[in-house]
C-alpha cells in the first residue's frame, strides 16, 4: 500500500481548513493528476477536501465517491524538480478497502472513557502474496474537533451499507442452531484474538452467519442455512428437486484438521484473509450438491467420496481420541493395507455447456429432459469422487479436482479402477505434486451434472471373519461427504445446483495455483 509507515511522534496540526465541496464541484485539481489512476479521479465528486499530517507530513486531503487522496504539502519549488515531484507524489486508497472508522484519541489513566482528540483512524485491508489479506490502519491527525467530526460523520455515512436492524435475527430467529450438533463435534464460534479486535466497531459487516471451525463444522452449517430456507419457502424438505437460494451469505474461518471449504474459497487457509472477505463483504455464489436416496434427501454439501475415501474416515472415527493429524495419517495406512474395490454401476448425466441450456437451470427447471443423454460404467472400483468444488488442501495444493470451479454448474467424477497397492499409492503421491495425478491407466475423470452410485453387493463392507470391527456398520457403505461420515445402504444420487449459497471469499480464477 502507498502510504508511508507512521512515525512514534505525533505532530497534530490545531485546526486546519476544511472544506464540504458543492455538487458541482466535481474534479480534481489539476495539479494532484500525477498517474492515469488520478485523470480517472478528475470526474469524481468531491466530498470532502482539507489538512491532516499523516506519517510526518501535512497533507493536502481529498475525500472523493471512490478514494481518499493526499499530497504532502511542500514550499514551491522550481517546476521540473525530479527530486520535489518524487516527494510530492500523490498516494491513495480505494474507499471499498476500508472498513472501519473510529476517533483516535490519547487516553490517561484517570480518562476512562474520552481523551485528547488526535484526529480519525482508518481500518483498511491490505492484499499480500499468496492470495492473503492484512489488516492495517491510516492515522489522519489533526486536533480540530468540528474539523474531525465533518470527516468522521462522512465515513460513517459511506460505511452504513448495513441491512435493518433485526434482519438477521428474524431470518436465523427459527434456525436450530443446536441442529448444528453432528453427535461428535459442535461448531466453534469463539474467534481467536488475533481476529476479535478486526471485528470490533464494525460498521460493514452485513447481516450474515459466521463458522470458525472445520470441515464438517462448515457443512453442517451451510446444510442448515439451505434446509431453513427451503422450509421458509414452504417447501417439503424430505423431497428437494429445485432447492431455492439461502438467504444468509456464510462465512468460514478456517479452524479444523483440513480446511477444504474455507481453502478453496480464500485460495489458502488463512485465519485474518478469511476474517477479512467476511469484513469486507467479498461475497460469491457457490455451487452445492443434494444427496438422496430412494428420492429422499440426505443432505446438502459440496463434495463427496466413496470407497477408499469413505473407508478412510470411517477408520479414522473409530480413533477420535488421536489427535486429528495422527488418526488420519493411522486410517490412511491401515485402508491401504486393507485396500480393496467396491463392485458398482455408476450413472452419470455429461455437463453441457450450451448458454441455453444453463440458463434454464440455473433458473430452476428440472434437470433431466429428453434430449439429455445418461452414460454408465460398472465394474470394480477402489475409490469414486464427486466434487462441486476444487478441494484445495495441504495434501493436495492444487487440489483434489484441480479443474472444477466454485460456481461453473459442474462437478467432478474421478475414478479410480482396481489396480494393483502400489500403483494406487503412485496416484495418491501426485495429489501433493505438480504433476498429473489423472495421468494413469486406471483413473477416469468426468465433468457431469448428475451422479447416481449404485453399489451391486449388500455386504457393506462388512466382513465377519475380520477381528476388529471394520469400517461401516453391516449392510451400509461408508461416504465422506465434507469430512462427514455418511453411512447409506443403497443408491445414492447426486444432484449439481448451481450457485445456491453465499460464501465470504475471493476470486477463485485469481485464487487457484496453476
Amino acid at each position: 500500500m502507498p502510504w508511508r509507515r507512521r512515525r512514534n511522534r505525533v505532530s497534530a496540526l490545531e485546526g486546519g481548513r476544511e472544506e464540504e465541496a458543492p455538487p458541482e464541484a466535481a474534479a480534481v485539481p489539476p495539479a494532484l493528476l500525477t498517474s492515469p489512476q488520478q485523470t480517472e479521479a478528475a470526474a469524481e465528486r468531491i466530498l470532502l477536501r482539507g489538512i491532516f499530517e499523516i506519517g510526518r507530513d501535512s497533507c493536502d486531503v481529498v475525500l472523493s465517491e471512490r478514494a481518499l487522496r493526499w499530497r504532502p504539502i511542500q514550499p514551491e519549488r522550481p517546476a521540473g524538480d525530479s527530486k520535489y515531484d518524487l516527494l510530492c507524489k500523490e498516494e491513495f486508497i480505494e474507499l471499498k478497502d476500508i472498513f472501519s472508522v473510529k476517533l483516535k484519541r490519547r487516553c490517561s489513566v484517570k480518562q476512562q472513557r474520552s481523551g485528547t482528540l488526535l484526529g480519525i483512524t482508518l481500518f483498511i485491508c491490505l492484499k499480500k502474496e499468496q492470495n492473503k489479506l492484512k489488516n492495517s490502519t491510516l492515522d489522519l491527525i489533526n486536533l480540530s474537533e468540528d474539523h474531525c467530526d465533518i470527516w468522521f460523520r462522512q465515513f460513517k455515512k459511506i460505511l452504513a451499507v448495513m441491512e435493518y436492524e433485526g434482519h438477521a435475527l428474524s431470518l436465523l430467529k427459527e434456525c436450530e442452531l443446536q441442529g448444528f450438533d453432528g453427535g461428535h463435534r459442535k461448531p466453534l464460534f469463539v474467534i481467536h484474538w488475533s481476529v476479535q479486535r478486526l471485528f470490533t466497531g464494525m460498521q460493514t459487516l452485513e447481516p450474515s452467519v459466521v463458522c470458525v471451525g472445520g470441515d464438517g463444522s462448515a457443512s453442517e452449517v451451510a446444510h442448515a442455512l439451505l434446509l431453513r430456507a427451503q422450509k421458509n419457502a414452504g417447501m417439503e424438505t424430505d423431497r428437494i428437486l429445485t432447492p431455492v437460494r439461502a438467504q444468509l451469505p456464510l462465512g468460514l474461518i478456517p479452524a479444523g484438521s483440513t480446511n477444504v471449504l474455507a481453502h478453496s474459497l480464500h485460495g489458502v487457509p488463512h485465519v485474518i484473509t478469511a476474517t477479512l472477505h467476511i469484513i469486507m463483504g467479498h461475497v460469491q455464489l457457490v455451487d452445492v450438491c443434494t444427496f438422496s436416496t430412494a428420492g429422499k434427501l440426505l443432505r446438502f454439501g459440496f463434495s463427496a467420496m466413496f470407497g477408499f475415501g469413505g473407508r478412510t474416515l470411517a477408520l479414522a472415527e473409530k480413533y477420535r481420541w488421536m489427535s486429528p493429524n495422527q488418526r488420519r495419517d493411522f486410517a490412511v495406512v491401515k485402508a491401504l493395507a486393507k485396500l480393496k474395490a467396491e463392485d458398482c454401476e455408476i450413472s452419470f448425466l455429461p455437463f453441457n455447456s450450451s448458454d441455453d441450456v444453463q440458463e434454464r437451470r440455473a433458473q430452476g427447471s428440472p434437470k433431466s429432459d429428453c434430449n439429455d443423454q445418461w452414460q454408465m460404467i460398472q465394474g470394480q472400483f477402489l475409490n469414486v469422487s464427486i466434487m462441486a468444488i476444487p478441494c484445495l488442501c495441504s495434501v493436495a495444493p492444487r487440489g483434489l479436482a484441480p479443474n472444477t470451479r466454485l460456481n461453473n454448474g459442474s462437478m467432478a467424477l474421478i475414478i479410480a479402477r482396481n489396480t494393483s497397492r502400489p500403483e494406487f499409492i503412485k496416484h495418491l503421491k501426485r495429489y501433493a505434486s505438480v504433476k498429473n495425478q489423472f495421468n494413469f491407466p486406471f483413473v477416469e475423470t468426468y465433468t457431469v451434472e448428475e451422479v447416481k452410485v449404485h453399489p451391486r453387493n449388500n455386504t457393506g463392507g462388512y466382513n465377519p471373519e475380520e477381528e476388529e470391527d471394520e469400517t461401516a456398520s453391516e449392510n451400509c457403505f461408508p461416504w465422506n461427504v465434507d469430512g462427514d461420515l455418511m453411512e447409506v445402504a443403497s443408491e445414492v444420487h447426486i444432484r449439481l445446483h448451481p450457485r445456491l449459497i453465499s460464501l465470504y471469499g475471493g476470486s477463485m480464477e485469481e485464487m487457484i495455483p496453476k
